[in-house]
């Protein structure tokens, strides 16, 4: 047993979710999104770096000392998978470890609105879940893929860096590959899967105009794509995927991303008041043909005013979805107003409404 592998087990016991150990500190957990210190000695750069080189591959190491930051995949039989990030900082090496559970929880185990399950039944078509980091968006992607893999029979191939939850092979068969080892990248195991037979294709990061063009060129040839991007609503997640894309090539991938987009889901986590853990806000937007005319009119500023007359296909804005945990008492009213949009709207549920520009 690895040296470090005693913290992961710490990590387990405390319910955290991610685990910091950094040169010149203590060690520390973020639980419930908070971070806590660990009571043990303060890390050394040398101890710490024997300790990490420990559950590294060599060929990870020699990245890590080439480019001064690296991410890898860990697993620990009978406790959970571990997603790595190595990285140099002024006092020395830090890591960064985020626990993905062995167990893959369900759709009605997280609670999700019933329309993310219907998700898992498209033939094809483009899915994007959002949010910012340690949102949520692995965990609920998972979800989706689990219900695939439980009632479907079909191909499922996913692109990771590194692989975060690792589906056996059910009523589908599924494969992974992960970024550095199995591919070059992202774009290049894309290009491949459209030779791989595949009918489902989850792409870990969208990042790159290349990424972003071969997962809706792989939507509209008949794949269901599902994949991430770090934005943090519906209307700004349409503008990015077109305005990655050079000026003069919008007007056609606007026409395409509107063909290609079935839905967008946005994630936002909060500490939960009435029990230990945290509850999910989610936007969700699905594309109906009302949709798809504002973005390929360039008019996605519309688009939170169609969610909000859209409840019958599912939809509903973040506003909604946080507001509707304020009213069952399972978040904090001030943890609402900081992340909501509208501030007037929650100014009714504070104590002590602040004063100043909160339009």
């Amino acid at each position: 047993m690895a040296q470090i592998d005693a913290f992961f087990k710490l990590m387990n016991d405390e319910g955290a979710s991610d685990l910091h150990m950094v040169s010149g500190q203590q060690p520390i957990l973020r639980i419930n999104g908070d971070i806590e210190r660990v009571k043990y000695k303060t890390l050394e750069n040398d101890s710490l770096k024997a300790m990490l080189y420990e559950i590294c591959p060599e060929d990870k190491i020699k990245i890590f000392e080439e480019r001064g930051d690296m991410d890898f995949g860990y697993h620990i039989p009978g406790l959970a998978r571990y997603r790595c990030n190595f990285f140099l900082q002024k006092y020395g090496i830090a890591a960064v470890f985020r626990e993905i559970p062995s167990n893959i929880l369900s759709c009605e185990d997280l609670g999700l609105p019933k329309v993310i399950t219907k998700l898992a039944t498209l033939p094809k078509g483009l899915v994007l879940v959002t949010g910012p980091t340690g949102s949520g968006k692995s965990t609920t992607l998972a979800a989706i893929i689990d219900e695939i893999n439980k009632t479907r029979s079909d191909h499922i191939l996913t692109v990771e860096d590194p692989i975060e939850f690792v589906h056996k092979s059910q009523k589908c068969v599924v494969n992974h590959r992960e970024v550095g080892d199995h591919t070059k990248s992202f774009s290049a195991a894309l290009r491949g899967a459209l030779r791989e037979d595949p009918d489902v294709i989850m792409v870990g990061e969208m990042r790159d105009l290349e990424t972003i063009s071969l997962a809706m060129e792989a939507a509209m040839t008949g794949h269901v794509v599902f994949g991430t991007l770090h934005t943090l609503n519906a209307m700004k997640t349409v503008d990015r995927v077109i305005e990655i894309f050079p000026a003069d090539q919008q007007g056609q991938v606007r026409s395409t991303l509107a063909d290609a987009l079935k839905a967008i889901v946005s994630q936002t986590l909060f500490k939960r008041t009435d029990v230990k853990g945290r509850a999910a806000a989610l936007e969700i937007l699905i594309c109906t043909p009302a949709v798809r005319n504002l973005i390929r009119e360039s008019k996605t500023f519309q688009i939170a005013s169609v969610m909000q007359t859209g409840k019958s296909y599912g939809m509903q804005t973040l506003d909604d979805a946080i507001e509707e945990l304020v009213v069952r008492r399972k978040i904090d009213p001030e943890d609402a107003y900081i992340n909501c949009y509208e501030k007037k709207r929650f100014r009714k549920y504070l104590r002590k409404p602040p004063s100043g520009f909160d339009e």
